[in-house]
């Protein structure tokens, strides 16, 4: 039988009715003759519920021990899920990550998967069970628990499906697919019946909430057949795939916006060889990820240097590089939070021209001002202010022909 690994995300089993429906949805695709099994996130809320309880007890908990607590909220809906399967008759069995040997390096509340052994879910599959496996969690080389950071349960279910070389992983989630721009800012956003690997990845990197960036990039490198669909209704998603013709034809795909975003500026940098090495060394071992960088023309022997980090890393990125302004004599350090990060994605940038430059004029006639600019082969990314990110969303997706009347 062919084997499918279905996820589905924490406002999928915000509830015991929720639970019920999911165990209907996994009842028939069993009944459908399927082998499966289903990865389950915590229901929606619980782990923000969790982190506010760490707070309380300490303004800096432990990463070890956040990583002990988070994992509960897993167990709470997988436990759930099995015994709705079992009522129904189904033989469904719930599994931890460390139960289906989900091996990851030593990086607390951020682990990185090493390997997935997955022995005991290939011996349940074969006795006729439903494995039903607690997503986001691992363990490292200790046996402690740990966890693979936000949206990690499309990375657990990824990796499963290419442990077992599954025929297909489907991530479950509240909307019915990925769409050209999030519809909440425009309403005229179509969904896409396929994307490519490389254009969902970057839209993931870029503020699309569908999937999660690792997750992405985990089936791309391990060729994992991926769907996106809705929970909630009935259709066929969007699926994930290796780029084809038609992908090409479009310039671009899609718009993407993300808030996340805070821009730093180190004045009065001496302009000598290393002193970037020495302002970004510290960030990197912090794991903290820097996005775009930009070195003004030097004035005599200085010259200032800007680069944007996510918002949320801020403040430890700000205490590090104060810390290097002072060993390298640099002026100041200036810290600009209210900014945006606008993007249009497409694999058919390769093949047409005039994609920047549209953009570039598109954001002028609105009269919104870019601050930085960073591209790739299927991307271009403007710093923008705050304000403006979804005025300018709505005019470059109605200024490419992404509306629905487009289509």
């Amino acid at each position: 039988m062919a084997l499918i690994v279905q996820k589905y995300g924490g406002t999928s089993v915000g509830s015991v009715e929720l639970i019920q429906r999911v165990a209907d949805r996994v009842a028939q695709t069993r009944q459908a003759g399927y082998d499966l099994v289903v990865v389950l996130s915590a229901m929606s809320g619980e782990t923000d519920r969790l982190v506010r309880l760490a707070s309380e007890v300490t303004p800096s908990p432990d990463e070890r021990e956040m990583d002990m607590l988070l994992s509960t909220g897993e167990r709470v809906t997988i436990a759930l899920l099995a015994m709705s399967l079992r009522g129904r008759g189904f033989n469904a069995r719930s599994f931890t990550g460390r139960q289906v040997g989900i091996m990851t390096d030593g990086s607390h509340t951020k682990a990185r998967i090493a390997r997935v052994a997955a022995d005991r879910i290939r011996e349940a599959l074969t006795e006729g069970v439903i494995p039903i496996v607690a997503g986001f969690q691992g363990i490292n080389e200790r046996s402690d628990v740990t966890t693979l950071g936000r949206g990690g349960s499309d990375l657990t279910a990824v990796a499963l499906a290419a442990a077992l070389k599954a025929d297909q992983c489907t991530i479950y989630t509240d909307v019915d697919g990925v769409y050209t721009a999030d519809p909440s800012i425009v309403p005229s956003a179509r969904r896409l019946d396929k994307v490519s690997y490389e254009e969902m990845l970057e839209l993931a990197s870029l503020g699309a909430k569908v999937l999660q960036g690792r997750s992405v990039e985990f089936a791309a490198r391990h060729n994992v057949p991926l769907v996106v669909q809705s929970s909630f209704k009935e259709g066929q998603g969007t699926r994930v795939a290796n780029e084809d013709k038609d992908m090409e034809r479009m310039a671009v795909a899609g718009v993407t916006g993300d808030r996340n975003q805070a821009k730093l500026t180190i004045i009065g940098v001496p302009d000598r060889p290393g002193i970037a090495a020495r302002v970004f060394g510290p960030v990197a071992e912090a794991n903290i990820i820097v996005d775009m960088i930009i070195q003004n023309v030097g004035q005599g022997s200085l010259t200032d240097i800007s680069f944007t980090v996510p918002r949320v890393d801020l403040g430890r990125a700000m205490s590090l590089v104060q810390r290097v302004v002072k060993e390298i004599e640099a002026k100041s350090v200036e810290v600009t939070e209210a900014i945006a990060k606008v993007s249009l994605v497409g694999v058919g940038m390769r093949s047409h021209s005039g994609v920047a430059s549209r953009m570039f004029e598109v954001l002028s006639r609105e009269g919104i001002n870019i601050m930085m600019i960073s591209t790739s082969e299927i991307k271009i990314s403007c710093v923008i202010d705050e304000k403006y990110l979804e005025l300018a969303i709505r005019a470059l997706h109605a200024a490419f022909g992404l509306d629905e009347a487009a289509s």
